[in-house]
């Protein structure tokens, strides 16, 4: 069975839906509130095991490495829980904060009226050691797949140049995202398949996904909310499930859709439902 490891922080989210942006110091009451678990790696993973489900028969085996609180702590148990009762996901390789009870979080302020959203983090968790990632690349073994969000380069390159030279026949993939953010473009040089974002590419001066591409190797996103972290799922899902029989533009197709799928919605539940069925 392959193996398929996401290796990325994992958040509960806070999203306030209000009217229009407040203005320092003032109050404004929001229209609507929601909890829900969050994270680029965990919203992947999300998508993918309800195409893996939608296929049927499925010989991959997702799991996510990222930082939690206690095991017993009521936030994890939300987070885990977010996957549903029978999730297909591996949540054995995280790494448990036994002095932690709180996640990850982030706090999201959408305004109604220009579309805005404003994000506010907080992380108290420690960050993943190199230690702890080879602990746990060892312990999933040869033929897998490890995709990074791309977060800490430092760490994040230290890992996969672990794996390059003890655990050479796996692949990697990496997501180039964030804006300013030093040492991605040596994550990018070093992985197999790579996700630039909009935002990263029109930063370095790009005025196409051609032109970028034509600079950079890997494979083009875009970077509209949630759509980003679906369409990995859907380039994932192509390259996991049919390395074969689909060619690179029948996968980026598969993706696209399903992103589109993505940004018709609020939240990711159902979003692989039936697609696998439909025309692309």
């Amino acid at each position: 069975m392959k193996k398929l490891v996401c290796v990325g922080a994992c958040y509960l989210d806070t999203i306030l839906d209000v009217p229009h942006y407040p203005g320092e110091d003032s109050k404004l009451r929001a229209t609507k509130l929601q909890v829900r678990r969050g994270g680029n790696c965990p919203n992947t993973l999300e998508v993918l095991q309800q195409l893996l489900r939608e296929r049927g028969g499925h010989d991959v085996k997702p799991y996510l490495l990222s930082c939690l609180p206690n095991a017993e702590a009521p936030a994890t148990s939300k987070i885990v829980g977010s996957f549903g009762p029978r999730s297909l996901v591996d949540f054995t390789k995280c790494i448990y904060r036994a002095d932690h009870t709180e996640p990850a979080s982030s706090y999201i302020i959408r305004s109604e009226a220009t579309g805005s959203r404003t994000l506010v983090n907080y992380n108290d968790l420690p960050e993943m050691t190199i230690d702890e990632f080879v602990a746990a690349a060892n312990e999933v073994g040869e033929d897998a797949w490890f995709h990074f969000e791309g977060r800490i380069p430092e760490t994040t390159l230290q890992c996969i140049r672990y794996l390059r030279q003890s655990l050479p026949n796996v692949k990697i993939s990496v997501e180039v995202e964030k804006p300013g953010r030093g040492g991605l473009e040596d994550l990018a040089a070093e992985a197999d398949a790579v996700f630039y974002s909009r935002s990263w590419a029109e930063s370095k001066g790009y005025q196409s996904a051609q032109k970028c591409l034509s600079a950079q190797s890997g494979v083009a996103r875009r970077a509209t909310v949630g759509a980003g972290d679906t369409f990995i799922a859907g380039m994932l899902f192509g390259l996991l499930c049919h390395r074969g029989d689909w060619d690179t533009e029948r996968k980026v197709q598969f993706a696209v859709q399903l992103a589109t799928c993505k940004v018709q919605r609020d939240g990711f539940e159902g979003v692989g439902a039936g697609l696998m069925e439909a025309p692309f």
